[in-house]
């Protein structure tokens, strides 16, 4: 009789462990799925995130290339306004005015090449190496005034004579 109530106990205790463990799998099962449709979601908002980010950036780079286009623009009606008054006003007001760029120019760049070779010869004259003194003489500053002088009558007449 134990046996048998022991046996009958036993094979309930197992039917309702084997009727159970479907059901704890399906709610670990839907546990894994909403933790997986949380991190897509999460994933989607920081895409929408980086796409906000790139849009702004794209309206504001072309709002960047706007004001670049109408500061151009007014720097050619400037010229253009400029000559026009320069024409108006009669030959040696338009001599005067055409003599003023190259008098400039000729005139930095003579003096920042005189400060230049004085400072050379002074390091030299104290000492310094030749490559000292040329690496010290060839700075950025130097590279740059001289790259936009020639750049601006060069270049800029070229392009200018093409038409670009």
């Amino acid at each position: 009789m134990i046996e048998m109530l022991g046996g009958g106990v036993v094979g309930s205790i197992l039917g309702g462990v084997f009727r159970l463990v479907p059901e704890f799998i399906k709610a670990y099962d839907r546990k894994s799925e909403r933790q997986h449709e949380l991190a897509m979601f999460d994933r989607q908002c920081k895409l929408e995130e980086q796409r906000g980010q790139q849009k702004l950036a794209e309206i504001g780079a072309a709002r960047d290339a706007a004001i670049d286009t109408g500061v151009v623009d007014a720097f050619k009606a400037a010229i253009e306004q400029q000559t026009e008054m320069t024409r108006a006003a009669g030959g040696w007001v338009a001599a005067l005015s055409a003599s003023v760029r190259p008098v400039i120019t000729y005139w930095v760049l003579g003096i920042w090449s005189f400060v230049h070779v004085w400072y050379a010869y002074s390091a030299w004259a104290a000492g310094a190496s030749p490559q000292t003194v040329f690496t010290t003489m060839m700075s950025a500053d130097f590279a740059a005034l001289v790259a936009g002088t020639l750049n601006y009558w060069f270049l800029d007449r070229t392009l200018s004579r093409r038409g670009l």
